[in-house]
């Protein structure tokens, strides 16, 4: 995981190395510090010695600037360390998803990706930051201070060889127990992630059922089930702090009853007790740093194992070695194809065979559920076939480059999605340097051209998030306009006019025919007037293909077909 993680850190690696370093001359500094102000309580005060006082006092003053100069500078150098490693990282972790399959991100689930990419490499940044000084600091500190200690006296030194591995092994029981709660936690910011996004994103549908009680109390559970593992590992963690004083408070007692016998004694001296009560408030608070560093050290671990695992997780789909760079048309074969998702034993798609010539308008139906959807996404390699073959422009689409396939496979998927910014920007997602022209065209073949000279700014019209200020009809001939600046050898509309009146859908597929005449046209419905005009009607029923023909045909020699038909037709007349 750590080998992982620190490829990130790329050009603050120099950074990462200048706050450590800072860090130890700043603990080599602080902890000879008591040993002068010793010295000086022993040799200047107790004799009077005025001139060794003002001698180690200037001493004392410049190492406390230098001290509080590399603090300062390691505070800094590690903060942006930190910083940069983090969004290195995000980066890195953001573009490693756009490269995964649909197979890919259907193993994590979106709400999943998004705690990864936020909350997650805080908690990494976070951690980071605490290694690069914080844990260099408690342990230098704590190794300073043991040295020290033993240079002022041995004997007494005793006390921390005895009372630090009581502590060491109390620290690592609590730790054992808690840190696997921590994991917990982050499984649990998931699920509440996925409640908020649900609900934020259907919030409409919410009041429309008035559903909001029912939401309130889906977050109340989320959000109460995290409060709750993180409360019982907390209470546990929190045991650090009554150990810490115990042995701070053990230290002190028997350096206080030594060490008076010892002065008494005469083999002590007062500023060497002091020195000795410096040194164990250091010893004890860089163990309690330690604590503290493992506890969030045991929190990051978590965030850290769930974004290696993005980063680990190989596309599905990738380019092959020496891909073909051009497709010359739009035909289309299956050859024995295959098809099911890697966790599931039962195939999605059946034993397909299709031969589609390039221009041809193919028409789709089938009942929910019979793989029309996942039939066209296996043709720009959304996903990849489990056994079979499938060739665009006679050739396998594996050998495709997946950016020349996918460019010339213009895909409107079954739900329309917008983005945040205005129609025309929206509209060249298809092309960036599409021309005004050229993206008016798109908009008159797909009926969209007179509803947006409508609006008050036209194509500059900014559309929300989500395109919740357009209406349905109007998202999906938004999208067929943007697939169509496309300029594709193959168009896939998978029932993307749903929302769409019969008559305008009408008005689409005659532009569609007749503005694209060379582009093969791939029509999924569950209407059949909307595909009755195609070339081919392929029925689908289980994930294999029942029948192929024209309307005519199907309607005479197809029972499944016909039943869908005679409905439709009833329910028309009755409406």
């Amino acid at each position: 995981m750590i080998r992982t993680l620190m490829r990130s850190i790329r050009q603050y690696r120099k950074l990462s190395i200048l706050a450590p370093t800072l860090v130890i001359i700043e603990c080599a500094i602080e902890t000879f510090i008591p040993f002068i102000m010793g010295n000086i309580i022993d040799n200047g005060l107790m004799k009077s010695n005025l001139n060794y006082i003002i001698h180690y006092g200037l001493i004392l003053l410049l190492m406390a600037i230098v001290s509080l100069i590399c603090g300062g500078a390691a505070s800094w150098t590690a903060a942006h360390a930190g910083a940069g490693f983090a969004t290195n990282l995000r980066h890195d972790l953001f573009y490693h998803i756009q490269e995964f399959s649909f197979a890919n991100i259907d193993h994590f689930s979106g709400s999943s990706l998004v705690t990864r990419l936020t909350t997650d490499i805080t908690n990494v940044q976070n951690a980071y930051q605490m290694i690069i000084r914080m844990a260099v600091r408690a342990p230098m500190v704590l190794i300073f201070s043991v040295i020290m200690a033993f240079n002022v006296s041995s004997q007494l030194a005793l006390i921390f060889a005895i009372l630090v591995p009581i502590l060491g092994v109390i620290l690592a029981v609590i730790l054992h127990f808690g840190r696997p709660l921590f994991r917990q936690v982050f499984r649990r910011y998931d699920t509440l992630n996925r409640v908020v996004r649900e609900n934020v994103r259907g919030i409409r549908v919410v009041k429309t059922y008035v559903r909001e009680g029912e939401e309130i109390n889906k977050f109340k559970k989320s959000s109460k089930s995290i409060a709750d593992v993180f409360t019982k590992a907390q209470r546990i963690m929190s045991l650090n702090a009554p150990a810490m004083q115990l042995v701070i408070n053990a230290s002190l007692l028997l350096l206080s009853w030594f060490g008076a016998q010892m002065i008494v004694g005469g083999t002590f001296q007062t500023g060497q007790l002091v020195s000795m009560y410096s040194y164990s408030n250091s010893i004890l608070f860089s163990l309690n740093m330690l604590a503290m560093i493992f506890t969030q050290l045991s929190i990051s671990q978590a965030s850290g194992d769930r974004i290696v695992e993005v980063l680990r997780d190989q596309p599905t789909i990738i380019d092959p070695k020496n891909p073909i760079e051009k497709v010359d048309n739009g035909d289309i074969e299956f050859q024995n194809v295959n098809y099911s998702f890697a966790e599931s034993r039962h195939p999605i798609l059946n034993n397909v065979n299709l031969n589609i010539k390039s221009g041809q308008v193919i028409g789709i139906i089938g009942e929910t559920g019979s793989g029309k959807s996942s039939l066209v996404q296996l043709i720009p390699r959304l996903y990849d076939v489990s056994h079979g073959k499938i060739s665009v422009a006679g050739h396998n689409v594996r050998h495709y480059d997946l950016t020349a396939l996918r460019d010339n496979v213009a895909m409107v998927l079954q739900n329309s999605v917008l983005f945040s910014g205005t129609i025309a920007e929206n509209l060249r997602w298809g092309n960036p340097d599409a021309t005004d022209e050229q993206m008016i065209r798109a908009a008159k073949i797909a009926q969209a051209d007179d509803f947006i000279n409508e609006f008050e700014d036209g194509y500059n019209t900014h559309v929300e998030q989500g395109g919740n200020n357009v209406s349905g009809g109007q998202q999906q001939r938004l999208t067929i306009a943007r697939a169509l600046l496309k300029n594709p050898k193959i168009l896939i509309l998978d029932d993307s006019t749903s929302a769409v009146d019969t008559h305008t859908e009408q008005q689409i597929r005659q532009g569609l025919r007749e503005d694209l005449p060379d582009t093969t046209k791939i029509i999924i419905s569950q209407r059949i007037v909307s595909i009755q005009d195609a070339d081919q009607i392929i029925v689908m029923d289980h994930g294999s293909i029942q029948d192929v023909g024209t309307h005519d045909e199907l309607v005479q020699r197809n029972q499944m077909y016909k039943e869908i038909y005679d409905y439709q037709q009833k329910a028309g007349e009755d409406n």
